[in-house]
């Protein structure tokens, strides 16, 4: 399985939505909290392009989006593939 690394935010109702659907996914994942690690909204900000918002979420390197783009995923049946 990919390492999965979702990048959130304190009071952030998207943030919570997809930690919710990766845990019912089975997805383990390695949460970054960018108001409490050090410089890490820069990072996550390099790695997602641009992308200031919260979640950000990352399979391995690769780049998934927010919980709009990973919800996506799971609806059409495309998540799992990805996860392997």
């Amino acid at each position: 399985m990919k390492k999965i690394t979702i990048y959130t935010g304190p009071f952030c109702n998207y943030c919570d939505a997809a930690k919710r659907l990766l845990a019912r996914n089975n997805a383990p994942f390695h949460e970054i909290d960018i108001s409490k690690v050090d410089g890490a909204m820069d990072e996550m900000i390099k790695k997602a392009n641009g992308k200031r918002t919260i979640p950000q979420i990352f399979f391995d390197e690769q780049h998934i989006g927010g919980y709009d783009e990973t919800r996506a995923l799971e609806k059409e049946n495309k998540l799992q593939d990805l996860l392997k």
